[in-house]
């Protein structure tokens, strides 16, 4: 397992970390191949409440995928939609901690997320447009399905560059923090998801995506709800309230 990717889990909040700032956090095979080693671990793994993805160094997040390989043949955009499909697909909340600027694929990476914190002082771009690549068709329904068209037109056709405060407006960002407070502000945001009921928390976000996407299942959407009405958690939930206490939710 490569060391350019880490990560670990401290409690409910899993931690994946993007570690080779000398490449600006590029993504080739081998980083590619371990990002998906670790989240099937965190599929696998029910303590993970939260995900949390982030990049190591105060100058960029993530690249995109690496250029080099690209050029060469040697990665493909299937294999960078792979990985970025996978993010979107896990059943817990995830939440990006941008901590530089951001180009790219890693822009489709952060918005594989569910939740974006970023730093003033970073900017986004991706510049496919400008070397002549057409950006993947599922990565484009992304920018569409979390941005809306006009910003996706912005980024992928005028191949603006972006500042963060315009990202807060664009939704884009959720939280617009000082590069300092990052990493509280994305520990802040996971612990406070982490308390809460998960069987909800993972309803709600499969309906959510399912809505986003025009294309709701209204009898799994019943089905998941019934779950969470017949809970142990429900329970819980009830008493605490009764109690005056905080609620300790098992996930069942």
């Amino acid at each position: 397992m490569t060391d350019t990717i880490l990560y670990e889990r401290t409690g409910h909040i899993g931690r994946l970390v993007l570690n080779n700032p000398s490449q600006h956090n590029a993504l080739g095979q081998e980083q590619l191949a371990a990002i998906q080693k670790h989240l099937a671990t965190v599929r696998a793994d029910e303590q993970v409440r939260v995900l949390i993805i982030t990049g190591w160094g105060d100058k960029t997040f993530c690249a995109g995928a690496s250029l080099q390989q690209l050029g060469s043949g040697d990665l493909s955009g299937d294999q960078f939609q792979e990985t970025t499909d996978m993010v979107a697909h896990l059943a817990i909340p995830t939440i990006c901690a941008i901590n530089g600027n951001v180009y790219g694929g890693g822009v489709e990476l952060a918005l594989s997320c569910d939740f974006r914190v970023g730093i003033a002082g970073s900017k986004l771009r991706v510049p496919a447009a400008a070397i002549g690549l057409c950006y993947p068709v599922t990565g484009i329904n992304r920018f569409v399905e979390r941005l809306g068209v006009s910003a996706a037109k912005r980024m992928l056709l005028a191949v603006e560059e972006i500042e963060a405060e315009t990202l807060l407006q664009l939704g884009f960002l959720d939280h617009l923090v000082q590069p300092a407070a990052l990493d509280k502000a994305a520990e802040t945001l996971a612990l406070q998801i982490s308390n809460l009921a998960p069987l909800a928390v993972r309803a709600m976000k499969q309906i959510i995506q399912q809505a986003a996407s025009g294309q709701i299942d209204r009898d799994g959407a019943q089905a998941l709800a019934k779950a969470c009405l017949d809970s142990e958690d429900l329970q819980e939930g009830f008493a605490a309230k009764r109690e005056k206490r905080s609620p300790r939710f098992q996930g069942k």
